[in-house]
């Protein structure tokens, strides 16, 4: 980052108006330079005056010294170079003086006003003084050298100091400009990374919450399906072998079909992340849920979990000893992909709560293909009080996925207990 700005500020460490010290030094020099001038100077002035030569001496001095504030009052400066101007003395005050005046910051009528001054000062006194000298027969030159002389002695000692101050002024507002814009572009430079920080930082957290999202819908209903004939396993071992070699099948076959999704998403996840190992030590949080959702979209087939696959669906959970009864209406027709696997999601992840949360209650599935959407509702009947429970853990994320699904895609879902008991799930997802 540039140092600019406030830095330039803190750098202040001159001593009282001065912003640095060599530049402090420079004017205490220019002082002295012009307070030995003048003081040279005063010697003329007291004998053409008839003061004592000490009392020229000491006004040189003091007059000369004056230079020594002209970054803090150069008005001040001009202004006694132009009371000192008829006494002949203070030529280097003046040319500094107007040099500064004119690069300080100030009004241009006021530079304009002070540079007439001075140029009309230095002109008068220089045609008297070159007058008197032809009088006295110091000059042989014809009349017109006065004006001549007069003319050329006050521009040049006016204009270009006045000229160079300008620039100089100009260039040095320029340059505090370009400071101050490249300051400002520094600040709104860290204000966008914070807010790109922030972005990601969000793109993060959503990317999390999806991953979470995908593994829930992937893995937890096949593995609830699993403890389900655990359980039915344990209770029958005994009494029905015949039965118990059933649900063993059966077992076996929900923990294959769970390890080949599972391994199918690390798949992906592994060969996202093998082309960016020498730039990252991990897979970015982008690809991994990008990879989740692909291999969630797959977990049936290679096209993804569809409503042609509701039936099976409902049969998984019939055969896990659930009393679940399907009902189509309307016209059958395909959707979006994305539409009819949010749609199969909301139907598995209810299916999977009642397996968990109301073992043995009867279930009725319902899909409504309507014109324009399609609704969804999953209701089951109190649990029996005598049905065994797998006594399955729960997250709480369930509903909460369902939802985030559904409103994704601009539709409405609403779930919670019936009054006779039980608990019901609706959605209501646009056909496009």
């Amino acid at each position: 980052m540039t140092a600019t700005g406030e830095e330039h500020v803190t750098a202040r460490g001159g001593p009282w108006w001065w912003t640095r010290r060599r530049s402090a030094v420079f004017d205490v020099s220019l002082a002295v330079a012009s307070a030995l001038e003048c003081a040279l100077e005063g010697i003329p002035f007291a004998r053409d005056a008839g003061i004592p030569v000490a009392a020229g001496v000491v006004f040189g001095l003091l007059a000369g010294s004056v230079l020594v504030v002209r970054r803090r009052w150069p008005i001040a400066v001009v202004l006694v170079s132009i009371a000192i101007t008829p006494a002949e003395m203070g030529f280097l005050m003046g040319v500094v003086g107007l040099y500064t005046l004119a690069a300080a910051e100030l009004p241009r009528r006021i530079i304009a006003s002070l540079a007439g001054m001075s140029l009309v000062g230095t002109l008068i006194v220089t045609f008297v003084k070159t007058r008197q000298d032809m009088s006295r027969g110091d000059l042989d030159i014809g009349d017109w050298f006065v004006p001549f002389a007069a003319i050329t002695m006050s521009l040049g000692f006016t204009a270009p100091p006045v000229l160079l101050g300008l620039y100089v002024g100009a260039r040095r507002r320029l340059m505090e400009s370009l400071r101050e814009r490249a300051d400002s572009l520094e600040r709104e430079l860290q204000l966008l990374a914070e807010r790109a920080e922030e972005r990601a930082e969000w793109a993060r957290n959503e990317e999390r919450t999806r991953i979470a999202r995908e593994m829930h819908d992937v893995v937890a209903h096949r593995v609830s399906l699993m403890v389900v004939h655990a359980a039915a396993l344990q209770a029958v071992a005994r009494k029905d072998p015949e039965k118990a070699v059933k649900n063993a099948a059966l077992v076996g076959d929900m923990g294959r079909q769970a390890l080949t999704e599972l391994r199918e998403m690390l798949g992906v996840l592994r060969s996202g992340g093998e082309g960016r190992r020498e730039r990252a030590a991990s897979v970015p949080l982008v690809a991994v849920g990008v990879a989740a959702a692909a291999a969630a979209s797959r977990a049936a087939d290679d096209e993804g979990p569809c409503l042609a696959e509701i039936e099976e669906l409902v049969g998984q959970s019939a055969a896990a000893g659930m009393v679940v009864a399907l009902s189509v209406e309307g016209d059958v027709r395909s959707y979006a992909p994305l539409v009819e696997q949010t749609a199969y999601r909301v139907v598995q992840e209810a299916l999977t709560n009642v397996h968990k949360h109301a073992a043995g209650a009867k279930t009725y599935v319902r899909l409504a293909h309507r014109v324009s959407e399609i609704a969804m509702q999953v209701e089951n009947e109190p649990p029996e009080e005598a049905a065994s429970s797998a006594r399955l853990p729960s997250g709480g994320n369930g509903l909460v996925g369902m939802k985030e699904r559904v409103s994704a895609l601009g539709g409405v879902f609403v779930s919670g207990p019936t009054d006779a008991g039980g608990f019901r799930v609706s959605a209501v997802i646009p056909a496009s």
